[in-house]
């Protein structure tokens, strides 16, 4: 599936490279930056960052299930990723106002 429409870039593509930054450093905190840059991409739009954001959670859950890794630093873990998204959110929502704001 299609994820980041200004990039042609597939789940399934993202996932691959979410998996090699967790067979790395299985406790690293993954960005959409940092899966762009590994790609040699950038965000255009920012439109598709909650959706990938949504894949690194899944994808990391899954991975740490796959390896039976410690809840106790799982849970931390994905709220760190989650905190993450929530900046980020806050940040593109700023800027769209900011645009907005602007055009008025």
């Amino acid at each position: 599936m299609i994820v980041c429409s200004c990039n042609f870039i597939t789940s399934q593509e993202i996932e691959a490279v979410i998996t090699e930054f967790l067979d790395l450093d299985e406790w690293q905190l993954i960005t959409p930056g940092k899966i762009y840059h590994a790609m040699k991409k950038r965000g255009k739009c920012c439109g598709c960052f909650p959706g990938v954001i949504d894949i690194i959670i899944r994808t990391s859950q899954a991975y740490h299930a796959r390896k039976q890794s410690p809840q106790d630093k799982v849970l931390p873990f994905i709220q760190r990723i989650r905190e993450e998204h929530q900046r980020c959110e806050t940040v593109r929502r700023l800027a769209l106002l900011r645009k907005s704001q602007k055009v008025a």
